[in-house]
């Protein structure tokens, strides 16, 4: 797979503007990302300005701190899709982990990954993987697993780490090859994403892509 298509071009600055959103669009098309990745008010714009590419739309749902009502969740993936969004990065109810109520945590993914499914959208479970032990990073992605996502993710990015290597390793090798994992947080040149992808990340988030496709040439 060519570098460009592991990018997830993403911009979840809050005071981003519809300005900042359409570059980031054209540049996403003129690198030929996987994806951008915005906050939900901008899916619909994305989509019209994508519209002739092969550029996916993909939004967060619970961002950043995952602690909305699972029905909230729910409410905004669906309108998220019905607005155009390809793929649904949702954070986890990081204290119902810590919690051990794993219940509350699964049938929050399943629900979301089943409502997705309708639309053949993707996944992606961020787990805040600085905020959990290593034990608990396990069970978030045999949860994930099990409700049949197909993306485990590390990070938002606005919590109090991002993405490590061994986080990533850790999470390639709980979920095996049902799932993939996605790098985000802090991965601002070449030679991180690269050892992110050594690592098992086959999707990296990051706002520098432009950057480190320019590094690469």
């Amino acid at each position: 797979m060519e570098l460009n298509k592991y990018i997830d071009h993403t911009l979840l600055k809050p005071e981003a503007t519809e300005l900042d959103i359409i570059k980031l669009c054209k540049e996403a098309k003129e690198y030929s990302f996987m994806a951008v990745c915005v906050n939900p008010c901008y899916v619909k714009l994305c989509k019209k300005e994508l519209a002739d590419s092969d550029v996916k739309v993909a939004t967060v749902v619970g961002f950043p701190l995952g602690a909305n009502t699972k029905e909230t969740k729910l409410f905004e993936t669906k309108e998220a899709l019905n607005n155009g969004a390809d793929e649904i990065d949702m954070v986890i109810n990081i204290g119902k982990l810590k919690d051990k109520d794993y219940d509350y945590v699964y049938n929050e993914i399943k629900e979301i990954v089943e409502l997705t499914n309708q639309k053949n959208g993707i996944v992606k479970v961020i787990i805040e993987t600085c905020l959990l032990n290593d034990d608990e990073k396990i069970k978030a992605c045999e949860l994930a697993k099990k409700a049949k996502a197909q993306f485990v993710k590390t990070s938002t990015g606005f919590s109090t780490g991002g993405a490590t290597f061994e986080d990533v390793r850790l999470m390639k090798k709980t979920v095996g090859d049902e799932l993939e994992v996605k790098a985000s947080g802090g991965i601002r040149d070449l030679e991180t994403l690269n050892k992110m992808i050594e690592a098992g990340a086959t999707r990296i988030g990051t706002s520098s892509g432009v950057k480190i496709i320019k590094d690469l040439k």
